[in-house]
């Protein structure tokens, strides 16, 4: 058995040992590979649970409930609401904090309300340098991430999600719509939801790699390599769309996507946005 191999084991044995298990599951690569192996394990004593809140795009809901019902595993999605947070919504640092603080308090809930005896998350070991204060909350909280504790990386997430035949192997990465607005700057349902459509547009033209961040009324769109060529082909239509949601000016980042482009400002930190798991 190769170092791989010994990983995956391990990440069973823990998951069997936890007895029963609520998996905080958003439909990206690393849950989805986490509720996979737990499903296996755990048999009916496995629950995933999805938030669904103005900073959750809709369609990643949608996505993970397909994702779930794929597997078999019985699947809930809860009302959540972090805007009802004046800390939140003031937008600091620390704001993934008081998030998940208040998120992983309701899925513990609900978790002693179905008898189950672990709330589990998908952070992986490449999480570990990572700036994620959410993670604080989550260790408070006793919420355990099996694939972290086993050493697992994303890459080698990937690449035991492709050889289990996993939708999401190759999935890009997701984070909340908060993540696009700069520290300091208050977020609101409306600047959620210009950001929102303003993606769901771009995915529209094909774009399969993009974040649009908000700086006030400026969009400053993130693209890979390959979403170059299509904002360049659909220049027009793009900047007339985001001009009618409410973006004064429409950019495009010559650095091209990077995880936590907004971290970017913080001394010392550039790091990951892509909080709250895959």
């Amino acid at each position: 058995m190769d170092d791989l191999g010994a990983r995956l084991a391990g990440l069973r044995k823990i998951v069997r040992g936890l007895g029963s298990a609520l998996v905080a599951f958003s439909g990206g690569v690393d849950s989805t590979f986490l509720l996979w192996v737990a499903r296996q394990e755990l048999g009916g004593r496995v629950w995933a649970v999805t938030a669904s809140s103005p900073v959750d795009p809709q369609r990643e809901v949608e996505e993970a409930g397909a994702i779930a019902r794929k597997l078999g595993v019985k699947h809930l999605v809860v009302p959540f609401d972090p805007l009802a947070l004046p800390e939140y919504r003031a937008n600091s640092p620390e704001r993934c904090y008081y998030c998940k603080k208040l998120l992983y308090a309701k899925f513990w809930e609900l978790a002693q309300e179905k008898g189950i005896a672990w709330v589990i998350d998908g952070e992986n070991q490449d999480d570990e340098g990572d700036y994620r204060p959410g993670r604080c909350a989550g260790r408070e909280l006793g919420v355990r991430s099996p694939l972290q504790e086993t050493g697992l990386t994303k890459e080698e997430i990937r690449r035991l999600s492709r050889e289990a035949g996993l939708p999401t192997w190759n999935k890009p990465a997701a984070a909340c719509l908060a993540s696009r607005i700069p520290y300091g700057e208050e977020i609101t349902r409306e600047k959620l939801h210009m950001i929102e459509r303003a993606e769901e547009f771009l995915r529209s033209l094909g774009c399969r790699l993009v974040r649009v961040r908000s700086h006030e009324r400026l969009a400053r769109i993130e693209g890979g390599q390959e979403e170059f060529s299509l904002l360049l082909q659909f220049r027009q239509e793009v900047v007339d769309f985001l001009n009618k949601l409410g973006f004064l000016y429409v950019t495009l980042d010559l650095a091209g996507y990077r995880t936590g482009s907004m971290n970017e400002m913080l001394p010392g930190i550039q790091k990951s946005d892509e909080a709250g798991g895959n």
